[in-house]
């Protein structure tokens, strides 16, 4: 992603005298590399600013920030807390193989439900024992809100198990991992969601929300979709600020929604007096 208004370039001619640093905490793997891309050690150079890490350096006086690559898939929250971001300074982020682990995360957690592995955990912990129904992955529904690199890993590690995709995005076109991709529609709005994706939601095993906080997304899973779903398990593998939870803890309470699954939160970590804990 390129920042609004920085001048690509501009940077590009600035690049060969910068300064690159790699965040401390970072493994010593991410520094080695970036010093066999550079061909030269980190903290070397007379120029500008090039950093690698989750959150702005600290710059010494005079010193200008080009670049700013983040660890971190999502920086949204990044771009919150230095509002207005620096408008000269180019932001990227990294995202490798986020979507195979999200997707593993998603496929452990289903799997785990199928297998009612949290009640046969709780029986050890009593110490009893009582024969559980078990179901299998295959056949089963999920939705995936988000095509792209992250929706598409959930999507084939769920297909790997034999469930049926479908991807959800603003404008659907085919994409990897998915058996079908359709319309959103205005959930919260006039008409809202798309036909296509009402009868999905109904029929959702799985509902799985792998977007990125926009204005758009802002508040997007609310009783508009909640109340199309019908007993599916909801997963929150996005951003927090994307789900109502005021109209989740109403989902669950009325079964629309059987269990939730929450990788996120608006507030991290939660508040001890949190309903997210329960």
């Amino acid at each position: 992603m390129a920042t609004a208004g920085v001048d690509a370039h501009r940077i590009g001619q600035e690049l060969g005298d910068a300064v690159v640093t790699v965040d401390p905490d970072l493994p010593s793997a991410v520094r080695e590399g970036v010093e066999e891309i550079t061909g030269r050690p980190t903290g070397t150079g007379a120029g500008p600013r090039v950093h690698v890490g989750p959150t702005l350096p600290e710059l010494a006086p005079g010193e200008r920030l080009l670049w700013l690559h983040s660890t971190n898939a999502g920086v949204d929250a990044l771009l919150k807390a230095h509002a207005p971001w620096p408008p000269e300074t180019l932001l990227t982020r990294t995202v490798g193989r986020m979507g195979e682990r999200i997707g593993q995360y998603v496929l452990a957690w289903a799997l785990a439900e199928l297998q009612n592995i949290p009640a046969f955990l709780h029986q050890q912990e009593s110490r009893t024992w009582n024969r559980l129904p078990t179901e299998l992955a295959d056949g089963t529904l999920a939705v995936v809100f988000g095509t792209g690199s992250i929706g598409s890993g959930i999507g084939a590690a769920l297909r790997g198990c034999g469930v049926r995709t479908v991807g959800v995005a603003r404008s659907p076109r085919p994409a990897p991992g998915f058996d079908e991709v359709v319309a959103l529609g205005t959930p919260d709005g006039v008409g809202g969601p798309s036909a296509e994706l009402t009868a999905p939601l109904a029929a959702a095993r799985w509902v799985v929300n792998a977007l990125p906080l926009t204005p758009e997304t802002s508040g997007l899973f609310g009783p508009g979709l909640f109340a199309a779903m019908s007993g599916a398990t909801f997963f929150n593998v996005g951003r927090g600020a994307t789900v109502r939870t005021d109209a989740l803890a109403r989902a669950l309470e009325q079964g629309q929604v059987a269990h939730a699954v929450l990788d996120v939160l608006p507030e991290e970590p939660a508040p001890p007096t949190s309903p997210a804990w329960d």
